[in-house]
């Protein structure tokens, strides 16, 4: 991962740290794929993608959590929940990162972005 990335996961991590959530898991990593944030939030166990992008970005940060991707996460965050016995309802939100002159612009959080 690139610096821009590590920036863009750790701003995301704080931005939603002070919405309430507690951060379980950073990089978790599984044979399926990877889910870049893990947190707690009331009855929800919330899997974050994190996507940053620039100003010259030709697409939505979103757009770059594709059917694909998405499939990596589901079967990575299943794997997950089985591994620590997980009771609570999974979510999968994206966390998009505006960046301007490789700087923070803006943080935007989709909660439910993609389901099962």
């Amino acid at each position: 991962m690139n610096n821009k990335g590590r920036l863009a996961e750790m701003k995301a991590a704080n931005y939603l740290r002070e919405k309430g959530y507690c951060l379980i898991e950073h990089s978790y990593k599984s044979r399926f794929g990877e889910i870049d944030l893990i947190f707690e939030y009331k009855n929800f166990i919330v899997f974050v993608e994190v996507k940053a992008r620039g100003e010259n970005s030709i697409a939505e940060p979103r757009e770059f959590v594709d059917e694909i991707k998405q499939k990596k996460i589901i079967s990575t965050a299943n794997l997950y929940m089985m591994q620590y016995k997980v009771k609570l309802q999974p979510r999968f939100d994206v966390i998009e990162v505006f960046l301007e002159n490789n700087r923070i612009k803006s943080i935007k959080h989709l909660e439910n972005a993609f389901s099962l």
